[in-house]
């Protein structure tokens, strides 16, 4: 805090935050930015030092939950501000003012021992989700851990606007308008960058004129699983706000067609500016009522390859996400789970013969993945796995154990410093 006191305001403001993201009843970072735009005179670095505080709360919060007990509903939230920010910069740095009546609550829940809490407690998980990915990962601590932590900010360059090393050197460069940036290109796909540093992209020139979009590592290389060809129709089957559509786009250099389908045309509206900024040419978004709509049934048995983004619990975004392990229960990964088979065989049938079926999700749960893939394959033994292994090689991307989930993809947020990702890739039949 460099000897800077948090102030009551702060306190203050935080708490009435928490209060409304711990109801878990929408998407933390949506109510936070109409919490933020309501209290408009909050200066730039009480925003970001209560943001900061609401997404510890939130990667904590099986442990701050455990160490608050017994508190009583009308100060929980206060107190979960309070023991939050105490735990992120020391219980020294709290004004006296902004403590209150509630030091000794908060001197008590501080000196709580998180290695005799629940396991699920410690790993910062609902119980349901510990058990799943403790029965699935052998290394599973290691998957916990890396969990709770913090994801960088991963860029995708828009080679048809520009050059990955372009960017780079214009990241690190000083310029009046911004300092520059701890930039580096990603290991393993060729158009990647990461930020150790977040900052407002969106004023930046590069990510204006549409040379860069945000996008994770992970998610880059499911568009390589594709591999499209120039000239080919492709199909994104569940396209949302088109992350995975533009980086399709691009790498088939703007030509052919590509259909980005998605029953929700709000999400879908979200890819207008975006491919907009983009350049290219050969995106044809359209908001379909059903997997079974007219437009799709159109199409049937014509597409070269079809990617199939399916719906999923996000387990493998909680670095990112994490209100979403508190948002999402047991009821909702059934109806999902359901969603992803019924899908899966819609999209199937766009496929002609002798083209490519890409499943991807970004979860961690074997249910929502290889049990998925093994169900669909035994029903429509038309088509066949295609190594990821063997589809990323041949484009010179290698990544160093993925041979061990063969034949599917799958990336790890322990072991590849990604979002947790999971594909397979689909063959049919001549």
């Amino acid at each position: 805090m460099n000897g800077m006191r948090i102030t009551s305001l702060v306190v203050d403001q935080l708490a009435q935050l928490l209060a409304q993201v711990l109801r878990f009843d929408g998407p933390a970072d949506a109510v936070m930015s109409r919490y933020f735009r309501q209290h408009a005179k909050l200066g730039r670095s009480e925003r970001g030092l209560i943001a900061e505080a609401v997404f510890h709360a939130l990667r904590r919060y099986a442990s701050l939950r455990w160490m608050m007990q017994p508190a009583r509903p009308e100060r929980a939230a206060r107190l979960a501000g309070l023991i939050t920010l105490a735990r992120q910069h020391g219980a020294a740095a709290l004004d006296a003012r902004a403590l209150r009546n509630d030091e000794r609550a908060v001197r008590h829940a501080l000196s709580m021992r998180l290695e005799v809490a629940p396991r699920a407690v410690q790993a910062e998980l609902p119980m349901w989700l510990y058990e799943r990915i403790a029965g699935q990962y052998e290394d599973a601590p290691a998957l916990f851990a890396a969990l709770i932590e913090a994801a960088p900010l991963d860029l995708r360059v828009n080679t048809q606007r520009t050059q990955r090393d372009e960017v780079l050197a214009e990241l690190r460069s000083a310029s009046r308008q911004h300092a520059p940036l701890h930039a580096e290109p990603t290991l393993h796909s060729p158009e990647g960058i990461r930020l150790l540093e977040k900052p407002g992209l969106t004023r930046w020139p590069l990510y204006q004129d549409g040379k860069i979009e945000v996008q994770d590592e992970g998610s880059q290389l499911i568009a390589r699983l594709i591999a499209p060809r120039r000239g080919e129709m492709v199909a994104d089957f569940c396209a949302g706000a088109g992350g995975k559509t533009l980086a399709l786009g691009s790498l088939m250099r703007s030509t052919g067609r590509i259909y980005a389908f998605d029953i929700h045309a709000r999400r879908l509206a979200g890819l207008g500016p975006r491919l907009k900024r983009s350049g290219l040419s050969n995106v044809h978004p359209a908001a379909i009522a059903t997997e079974n709509d007219l437009r799709v049934k159109r199409l049937s048995g014509k597409i070269d390859r079809v990617l199939v983004d399916a719906p999923c619990s996000g387990s493998g975004t909680l670095r990112r996400n994490p209100d979403l392990k508190w948002r999402f229960d047991e009821r909702e990964l059934a109806r999902v789970n359901a969603v992803q088979h019924k899908v899966l065989r819609a999209a199937a049938r766009l496929v002609k013969p002798g083209g490519r079926l890409v499943y991807a999700t970004c979860s961690l749960l074997a249910e929502e993945n290889q049990a998925v893939i093994e169900a669909f394959v035994a029903d429509q033994p038309q088509f066949v796995p295609v190594p990821a292994v063997e589809v990323l090689g041949a484009q010179g991307i290698e990544i160093p154990g993925l041979e061990r989930s063969a034949p599917y993809f799958v990336m790890l947020p322990h072991v590849h410093a990604t979002d947790g990702f999971f594909a397979a890739i689909l063959q049919r039949r001549r």
